[in-house]
């Protein structure tokens, strides 16, 4: 049966589409078949950090309208075979986006077989992420260790605890979990920014990951490839966790602690 996750947040700029990139490729290089959903109509990027733009034709919107099949519109990924985008429309407005239209389209993904459907939100609470968060099962809320993000974040939750179709219907509620992005350990050292502990408490939801602050994250935007993939960097190993955590098996957090360099580090070149 497949599972629908939402990954979120209350503001833009976070990490959310980077998450949803890397996040959808992991779970498919696990071997599960997997697609990841832009709901971000009119300002699409999911396409460009997954480096497939230039093989966009058909696009969610064309799917909700019935105007393609999901045949047509699906690409499948050029490094996972278990692996498959659908696009945001460039051009249309997010009000295209109807709630009988999204249901049906991830119903009949369902049918295709994926076993994950990851929907990249726009941020906030626009039709858009609200059409996105109505039918989630679970939802990964991304949040910057600042005071603003986290604040939006927890309103977010709100929106999800009144306005998802498992709250309407009396189900089991959606599944959330807290991914911090752009963490640095030695920020937080510096009372420059929140620690991760800092923000599980105001939130008070599981925390799945920490992604530290790192270039390799702008560079793998830049080259149209998730994060993930750029081995060995630590945007890479904090994703792969966050993987392995979402399936199931625990592993330590890392780069929670800063370490000062020593005088001999200072003296010839250590930061």
């Amino acid at each position: 049966m497949a599972k629908i996750i939402v990954i979120t947040s209350g503001k833009g700029g976070v990490g959310k589409t980077t998450t949803s990139a890397s996040f959808a490729t992991g779970l498919a290089m696990r071997g599960h078949k997997t697609v990841v959903v832009d709901f971000d109509v009119g300002l699409r990027n999911l396409d460009l950090i997954m480096g497939c733009e230039r093989r966009v034709v058909y696009d969610l919107i064309n799917v909700v309208n019935e105007e393609a099949t999901l045949n047509q519109a699906l690409i499948k990924d050029k490094h996972c075979d278990n692996l498959f985008i659908l696009p945001a429309s460039q051009t249309r407005d997010k009000d295209a986006l109807s709630e009988e239209g999204v249901e049906r389209v991830l119903n009949d993904l369902a049918k295709m077989g994926f076993e994950y459907i990851i929907c990249d939100s726009p941020a906030g609470i626009e039709h858009g992420a609200v059409m996105a968060l109505t039918f989630a099962d679970e939802a990964i809320i991304v949040t910057n260790p600042e005071v603003s993000s986290v604040r939006d974040s927890d309103r977010i939750l709100g929106i999800i605890q009144a306005k998802s179709r498992r709250a309407l219907k009396g189900e089991e509620p959606v599944k959330e979990h807290l991914l911090i992005t752009r963490y640095s350990a030695k920020r937080v050292e510096a009372d420059e920014m929140l620690s991760y502990t800092d923000v599980q408490e105001i939130l008070r939801i599981p925390l799945i990951g920490i992604i530290p602050e790192s270039e390799s994250v702008l560079q793998a935007s830049n080259q149209g490839s998730p994060a993930i993939h750029l081995k060995e960097s630590d945007a890479a190993v904090a994703y792969e966790d966050l993987v392995t955590r979402f399936l199931g098996t625990e592993v330590p957090l890392r780069f929670t602690s800063y370490e000062k360099p020593g005088l001999l580090q200072r003296l010839f070149g250590g930061k």
